[in-house]
């Protein structure tokens, strides 16, 4: 052939390689900034709830309002993002993302700060939805795999260094300089990444399934607030029930109504594929051995066991740094070993590293709760590393964008509800605990409050028990509840092992 034939046939395949690297930049940029900012609002819940008070329920919403809203609209975001244009998405989330939090920089009030967290919700869903759809579109077959998982390895970046970044701002800026390092790593993503993004699009879009977004919505919401209720008014309260049973109805809704459409939110005909439901259970899995110490941990440290910020931060690595190195090494394994075994095995080791936290009190030496966190963050990095490229490997290529817009959803629904349950559980631990000693009206608020990371004003609620009896309290109770989390996983473990087992992998098949 003509070299300069070849050469001028080359230079659009090399401009549309740069471009698609282009879009991978964009969004693990992105992807650093939605992490950051959930970890380090579990790191700076004590030193919020000093500044802007609240109850320990009002304090529990500056997770969860991000988490609802992020997860009730992410599939009905990723159908703005085909119908609209994926990076025009992208651009607006990460703008708004940027926007709400220099805006969190000057709230008043907790209300305010529940609020906007909400709108970071919103402005994450959409950032995440249209580049994780101009990725899918921009890479195909193993590129594809690939990318999806160092996209899982860039949020397990953020959530490394989360805890010690917002340790250290706290500690020297206050609380406040989270949401500036949030708008910082926005603007980053906004003024390098998206000028190199092509716009793409779905020319068979047909709009948002409002139907399904807003009974999904529903759902979520009635689903997560019972949840937070049920401790403060029991699980056999009117109004819990009431709004169990609502979200219950809100979900048959909204499998009727994805049924029916033309072109549903949620295609549920993905669910015949048994690998594809084993690759959901992962997120689900990773919430209750990973995710939820992410957010207890720190208020456990800080509240209850008098650490500073940045010394629990340094814990928290622990937990977190095998993030930056396992899913890598997850990976690489995967050329020999299949990503069920892998992923299955990784939950034993996890639930392992849970036993043993269990058996840490309140007042050891911090460094013999390295060794645990150490084992929970290696196991849990493993189906970490390959369960985002799992989730568009195991369906059709036409379906790939519909497999990680649901992936993606399970994943952040699932921590939303994941939080709120541990919640809710160690709070009726610590309610048990406290019943034979106190009054039930005094026990259910020191509950609440300690359960909350409020130490002090738990032992204010109840001034006939010592400082070292509540402690010992609190460490019983938690350490049920990291053992029940540890039986969670271990359960998740078996039906992975099932759902994503291959007879052959698929390198020896080859050989």
């Amino acid at each position: 052939m003509n070299p300069e034939l070849e050469l001028s046939l080359g230079q659009p395949a090399r401009a549309r390689e740069r471009a698609s690297y282009g879009v991978l930049a964009a969004v693990c940029l992105a992807a650093l900034m939605l992490p950051l900012t959930f970890v380090g609002v579990a790191v700076a819940t004590p030193a919020i709830g000093r500044e802007l008070g609240g109850s320990p329920l009002a304090l529990s919403w500056t997770t969860n309002a991000f988490m609802l809203t992020f997860g009730s609209v992410l599939m009905a975001a990723g159908t703005l993002a085909d119908e609209y244009g994926r990076k025009r998405l992208f651009s607006l989330g990460v703008a708004l993302f940027g926007l709400s939090s220099l805006a969190l920089v000057f709230v008043p009030s907790l209300l305010w700060l529940n609020l906007l967290r909400g709108v970071q919700g919103l402005a994450g869903a959409a950032a995440l939805a249209g580049g994780s759809a101009a990725l899918a579109q921009a890479f195909e077959g193993p590129a594809r795999t690939r990318v999806f998982s160092l996209l899982g390895t860039t949020f397990g970046v953020g959530l490394a260094f989360g805890p010690i970044l917002a340790g250290v701002l706290i500690e020297h800026s206050g609380w406040r300089g989270i949401f500036v390092s949030g708008a910082l790593i926005g603007g980053l993503a906004l003024g390098f990444g998206v000028p190199r993004m092509e716009e793409s699009r779905d020319p068979e879009a047909r709009g948002v399934d409002w139907p399904g977004t807003l009974s999904f919505t529903l759902a979520l919401v009635l689903l997560t607030w019972g949840i937070l209720l049920a401790p403060q008014s029991g699980w056999d309260s009117p109004w819990v029930l009431l709004l169990l049973v609502g979200a219950l109805l809100a979900l048959g809704l909204f499998i009727v109504v994805e049924r029916r459409a033309f072109r549903p939110m949620l295609d549920l005909s993905l669910f015949r594929y048994p690998r594809f439901v084993g690759v959901q259970v992962l997120p689900i899995a990773t919430c209750y051995c990973y995710v939820v110490l992410l957010i207890l941990l720190p208020i456990r440290f800080i509240g209850v066991e008098g650490y500073s910020e940045i010394d629990a931060g340094i814990l928290m690595m622990a937990l977190s740094a095998p993030m930056l190195v396992v899913p890598f090494a997850a990976g690489w394994l995967n050329r020999w070993f299949s990503a069920g075994n892998l992923s299955s095995l990784g939950l034993l080791v996890a639930a392992g590293g849970l036993f043993w936290l269990s058996r840490i009190e309140p007042g050891q030496a911090a460094v013999e709760r390295v060794w645990p966190l150490l084992v929970i963050g290696l196991g849990s990095g493993l189906p970490w590393g390959l369960m985002d490229g799992l989730s568009v490997s195991v369906v059709p290529k036409e379906r790939a964008g519909m497999a990680s817009g649901i992936f993606s959803t399970t994943r952040v629904a699932g921590e939303g509800i994941a939080l709120a349950l541990v919640v809710a559980l160690l709070a009726g631990l610590l309610q048990h605990g406290l019943a034979s000693l106190a009054p039930p009206g005094e026990s259910l608020l020191a509950a609440r409050q300690l359960a909350g990371g409020d130490l002090a004003a738990s032992a204010g609620s109840l001034p006939t028990l010592s400082r070292e009896g509540l402690l010992h309290i609190y460490s019983q109770a938690f350490s049920q509840l990291l053992q029940v989390l540890m039986v969670i996983t271990l359960l998740a473990a078996l039906v992975v092992r099932v759902a994503l087992h291959e007879p052959r992998h698929p390198c020896q098949a080859r050989d």
